[in-house]
Formats: structure tokens, sequence, C-alpha cells
């Protein structure tokens, strides 16, 4: 995890870094994002796909979003993040810039190089923002773990499982 702690950055440093330079911002600080690898996007994408077809089979007023897309976390200026996928219920908060407060649920594919902030600061900051429920994907572990972050709780899946959530009675998804 590389973190740029000189100093206290905002949204406006983070839209003014040059394109294709991929960065999250967390309480003012910046943390690269490194590229993703193709297994990355295969998790990221499958999870997705299953999600969104969920939603829009059964009706609901959920969606489904997948990166890069920004989250505005606690709507302030000190952080942005984009997990790998994300379900929001409530439309107000999609903006075209991003989503402007807590989706419900919030997914990460964790990668050696966002171990420790998926696995500490993000689930952290996902659970005092209002996120519901925080998935980690975690290949080299052969794990991914469910955070019931209302509950306080959680439960671990291997990749043979069927992942279900708490959240959304009837969602569960297949890596």
């Amino acid at each position: 995890m590389s973190a740029l702690k000189s100093e206290l950055h905002t949204v406006q440093d983070l839209q003014d870094l040059p394109d294709g330079v991929r960065m999250e911002l967390i309480d003012g600080i910046l943390y690269d994002m490194a590229t993703p690898s193709l297994i990355h996007q295969n998790d990221a994408g499958n999870v997705y796909r299953q999600m969104s077809d969920f939603f829009e089979k059964n009706g609901g007023r959920c969606r489904a979003v997948i990166a890069p897309f920004a989250v505005y976390l606690n709507n302030d200026d000190l952080t942005w993040v984009e997990p790998d996928v994300m379900v929001v219920c409530d439309e107000e908060k999609l903006k075209e810039d991003g989503c402007h407060g807590a989706p419900d649920l919030c997914v990460e594919v964790v990668s050696e190089s966002s171990r420790k902030r998926d696995y500490l600061i993000k689930l952290m900051k996902y659970g005092n923002a209002g996120v519901r429920e925080y998935w980690l994907i975690d290949r080299d572990h052969n794990r991914i773990t469910v955070y019931h972050l209302e509950k306080e709780d959680f439960e671990e899946y291997t990749f043979a499982d069927e992942i279900v959530s708490g959240v959304f009675e009837g969602l569960s998804v297949r890596l």
C-alpha cells in the first residue's frame, strides 16, 4: 500500500491528477491503486453481473454499479473511494460524477497492494459511513469474507461456496 502522506489532500487534488493515474482518497490521504489483473477484473465483473441480474429480475429499487465509479463516502472533500462493485438503493445518491454517500453494499477484490487498506481502513470507513454490508474477495487466501456491518458480525466463504447476502434476501453469488 502506497500512501502520499505529506499533507491533507482533497477531492480536487485527486481530480487534478494526470489522466491514467489511479488513486483513492481516504481522510485526506492519497493511496495508489494498482492496475487490476485479469483475475481481479473477472471476479469483479462476475459479482457485478450476478448482482445486477438479481436486482433487475426482482424489480427492486437497488442498482449494482461497477468500478471505476467514485464514492464520496462521507459527502465531504476528503474521501473518494472506488469499490470494485457496489449496490446503491437510494437513487438520490447516484449522480453522473459518482455516489454521494454510503452505498448499501460494497465489494472489494483484494490484491496484495490493497490488502491493508481493504481489510482495515476501508472496513472501518465503510462501517462508520453507514455501508450495511462489505464483501472482501481474497483469492490469495481462498476466502470471501462478508461483513454484516449493521450487526457487527461476519461470515467466511471459500470459492467453492455460494456467497449469501445478509442484507438482500435472495441475493447470492457464485465465483
